[in-house]
C-alpha cells in the first residue's frame, strides 16, 4: 500500500496551534511587559529590524538567537524569562521573574530592559505594564493594598476563573510611564493558570491601546468631515434651487466625492483593525469569567463605561464617511442626469436647426440646378442654332424661326441630362 501523501503545510499549520504557549510562573512574581509599534506603515515595516533589536537584547545575556523568520521566541535572561512575540502591527516583550520588590511597582523593576537598548527601539511604545503577582491574602488586606496602589475612581477588580485569583487595575499611566496591575492568586492556582491570567491582562491592555489608535484617527477626522458635510449640504441646496450651473456644481460634487473616497481609503485599515482589536478585548475579558469582588466594578463594566463610547465613536465616524460618500455619489448621479437631459435638449435643438439648414440647402440646390439648366440650355440652343443655320437657309426659314423651333427640344434634352447625372451621383 503506498504511503499517504501529506499536504506540504500540514505539520506547519498543526504546529502553529502550539506556537505561542502561555508562560508558567509562580506566586509571588514580577512581570514587565512592553509593546512597540512603528508610527507609520507598521504592517509593512522592516521586520528584520524587530529581529535585530531582539538579538541585541539576547546577546547581552548570551542567550540563543531565534530561528530565521521566527515570530515568537523564549529565552532566559539572567533570573528573568523572556517571551518575545511579533504581531501584525507591533512587537511585544514579556519579562517575568520570581519574587517582588519591597516597594510596590518600583520603577527600578523596569530596568531589566537596558536604557540604551530602549533608546534604540525600532518604533514607539504603545503600552508598558508592570504586573505584581502575589499570593492571595485576606480580602481586607487586598482592599488596603488596592487603595494604596490605584486610583479608586477608575479601579476595576474581579474574581476570575471560578475565584482562582483576583485581578485589579486602574488603566492609568503612573509617573514612570507604565500601567499597573495586581494579581492575587489562590494557593491552589497552578503556575500555568497564573501564566494564562498574566497573558490575558497583557493582551487586554495591548489590544485596548491599539484599538484606541482608531479613536484618535476618528477625532482628527471630525473637522474635515464636518466641513465636507457642510459643503455637500450647500451643493444639494443649490441643486434644489437651481441657482448654480449644473456643470459647476457637478465639478464641486466630484471633488468632494474624491476627497471622501480618499479619506475612506486612508482610514479603512485603521478602522478595520480597531474593530478587530475591540473584539479581542471583549473576548479576552469574557475568558476571565469575572465575578464581583468587594463591590468594585468589573473589567467588563469599566470597558462599557470608558472604552465602549470610544469604539462607538470610531464606528460612527466610519459610517458617517460612508454615508457622505453615498450622498455625494447620488448627488453626482442626479446632476449627471440633469446635465444629460439638458444636453439632450440642446442636441435635439441642434438637430432641428441642422434639419432646417439641410432643407434650405436642398432648396438652394434645386434653385441652382434650375439655373444651371437655364444656363446650359442657353449655350446649347446657341450652339444648336449655329449648327442648324444652313438647314434654315435651305428651308427658307429665318435664323430666329429656326432658333425658336429648336429651343424646346434642346432645353428638354438638357433637363433630362441633368437628371441622369443627379441620379448617378445619388
Amino acid at each position: 500500500m503506498p504511503p499517504i501523501q501529506d499536504h506540504p503545510l500540514r505539520y506547519e499549520l498543526a504546529n502553529e496551534l502550539h506556537a505561542r504557549p502561555f508562560p508558567a510562573m509562580q506566586s509571588p512574581s514580577t512581570v514587565i511587559y512592553l509593546a512597540v509599534k512603528q508610527p507609520r506603515q507598521a504592517v509593512h515595516r522592516d521586520r528584520g529590524l524587530d529581529m535585530a533589536h531582539l538579538t541585541a537584547l539576547l546577546d547581552r545575556h548570551g542567550a540563543a538567537h531565534p530561528k530565521p523568520g521566527a515570530t515568537h521566541h523564549s529565552a532566559q535572561l539572567g533570573r528573568h524569562a523572556l517571551k518575545w512575540e511579533q504581531h501584525t502591527e507591533f512587537v511585544s516583550y514579556t519579562l517575568y521573574g520570581d519574587g517582588v520588590s519591597a516597594r510596590a511597582f518600583d520603577p527600578a523593576d523596569f530596568d531589566v530592559f537596558p536604557k540604551d537598548w530602549l533608546e534604540q527601539l525600532p518604533g514607539q511604545r504603545v503600552t508598558s505594564l508592570m504586573i505584581r503577582v502575589l499570593p492571595r491574602p485576606q480580602d481586607s488586606e487586598i482592599k488596603t493594598a488596592l487603595q494604596d496602589w490605584f486610583v479608586p475612581e477608575s479601579l476595576a477588580v474581579a474574581e476570575v476563573l471560578e475565584d482562582s485569583a483576583v485581578i485589579a487595575g486602574d488603566f492609568r499611566i503612573d509617573p514612570a510611564g507604565h500601567m499597573r496591575f495586581a494579581l492575587f492568586a489562590n494557593g491552589t492556582t497552578g503556575a500555568q493558570r497564573i501564566g494564562r491570567l498574566v497573558q490575558r491582562v497583557c493582551e487586554i491592555e495591548t489590544y485596548r491601546a491599539m484599538s484606541m489608535l482608531g479613536f484618535s484617527r476618528s477625532r482628527s477626522l471630525a473637522p474635515p468631515i464636518a466641513r465636507l458635510d457642510s459643503n455637500l449640504s450647500g451643493m444639494m441646496a443649490e441643486m434644489a434651487s437651481d441657482t448654480a450651473p449644473p456643470e459647476q456644481t457637478l465639478t464641486q460634487l466630484l471633488t468632494v466625492s474624491a476627497e471622501l473616497e480618499a479619506m475612506a481609503a486612508q482610514c479603512e485599515f485603521r478602522f478595520g483593525a480597531t474593530g478587530a482589536y475591540e473584539a479581542l478585548v471583549n473576548q479576552r475579558i469574557g475568558l476571565l469569567r469575572e465575578q464581583r469582588h468587594g463591590g468594585f466594578q468589573l473589567f467588563a463594566e469599566f470597558m462599557l463605561r470608558r472604552y465602549e463610547p470610544a469604539m462607538r465613536t470610531v464606528k460612527s465616524t466610519e459610517k458617517r464617511i460612508a454615508r457622505l460618500a453615498d450622498r455625494a455619489r447620488r448627488g453626482g448621479e442626479l446632476l449627471r442626469t440633469r446635465v444629460d437631459v439638458e444636453r439632450s435638449g440642446q442636441n435635439q435643438a441642434l438637430l432641428a436647426s441642422m434639419d432646417r439648414r439641410a432643407d434650405q440647402a436642398l432648396q438652394l440646390q434645386h434653385t441652382v440646378e434650375g439655373l444651371s439648366v437655364v444656363a446650359i440650355s442657353y449655350y446649347a440652343v446657341s450652339l444648336a442654332a449655329y449648327l442648324a443655320y444652313p438647314l434654315a437657309l435651305a428651308l427658307g426659314l429665318s435664323k430666329g424661326m429656326m432658333t425658336a423651333m429648336i429651343t424646346l427640344p434642346v432645353v428638354g434634352l438638357v433637363w433630362l441630362g441633368v437628371r441622369r447625372v443627379k441620379k448617378r451621383l445619388h
